[in-house]
């Protein structure tokens, strides 16, 4: 069994509080990519980016004063964003981030597939930039079916706790006779499930950290799953779909 999930935009440096074990299994691709990026010129890099001057200007020093084969920091504490922080990895004991270094892999538009004690430094590449690279016109056909090749290699059981941004990168290329199934976080309004982002990216983060927790070796432990007022619902999953619905308080309710 593997865990996908998305990267984060924001990321750090911490090279003191625990060690690198590898490089990315992908490094030699991501490579490719960097050097793409480093002979853009700061107006083709923002346009890419999408983002404001401030934004642009941290990440151009970044792509011109880093090397991704030293001064790394372990992806799982380099990732900032709200699914990190709810999944908490820097209080994780030693059996939890075994666990997740075992089960946990982040899908990245740089890296490809990112082992959580994979050395990384900060970048900004989304997977759905319009980059056009060895004949690719972006970053899925630069990727192919490279990161669902990687990972069935691994495993037949993946748990998408990804944006579709990312898992569409692996559910395109599934192969046969494996299982792939999606966490859908929600709650049921006139009939259907809707997904908030925030709660959703807060409540992937939970389950990350409940499966380290738990142990977990297959899909069916995370029908437990009741952090943030969520639950599972039979009725609404199938064998490829678990839906979990967030419970009204009895506040809401009175």
């Amino acid at each position: 069994m593997r865990i996908i999930i998305s990267p984060a935009k924001k990321m750090r440096v911490d090279t003191d509080t625990l060690a690198w074990h590898d490089l990315p299994c992908m490094i030699d691709r991501a490579e490719v990519l960097y050097d793409k990026l480093a002979s853009m010129s700061y107006d083709e890099l923002k346009r890419l980016w999408k983002c404001n001057d401030a934004i642009a200007a941290l990440n151009v020093e970044r792509l011109h004063n880093s090397d991704l084969r030293i001064r790394l920091t372990p992806a799982i504490l380099s990732y900032e964003g709200i699914q990190y922080q709810y999944m908490a990895p820097g209080v994780f004991t030693d059996e939890q981030l075994i666990y997740v270094q075992e089960h946990l892999r982040i899908l990245s538009g740089l890296y490809g597939v990112v082992r959580p004690f994979d050395g990384v430094t900060p970048y900004r590449l989304e997977m759905q930039a319009k980059l056009p690279i060895e004949g690719a016109k972006d970053l899925y056909g630069f990727w192919g079916s490279a990161i669902a090749d990687q990972l069935y290699q691994e495993t037949d059981c993946i748990i998408n706790l990804a944006s579709k941004e990312y898992s569409v990168c692996v559910s395109r290329h599934q192969k046969p006779g494996t299982r792939f199934i999606t966490c859908v976080f929600g709650e049921e309004k006139d009939g259907k499930v809707v997904e908030k982002g925030t709660l959703c990216k807060m409540a992937r983060g939970e389950m990350v950290r409940y499966l380290a927790e738990a142990n977990a070796k297959s899909p069916e432990a995370m029908k437990d799953f009741a952090c943030l007022n969520y639950v599972f619902s039979p009725a609404h999953s199938d064998e490829s779909t678990y839906v979990f619905l967030q419970k009204k308080s009895q506040d809401s309710e009175e």
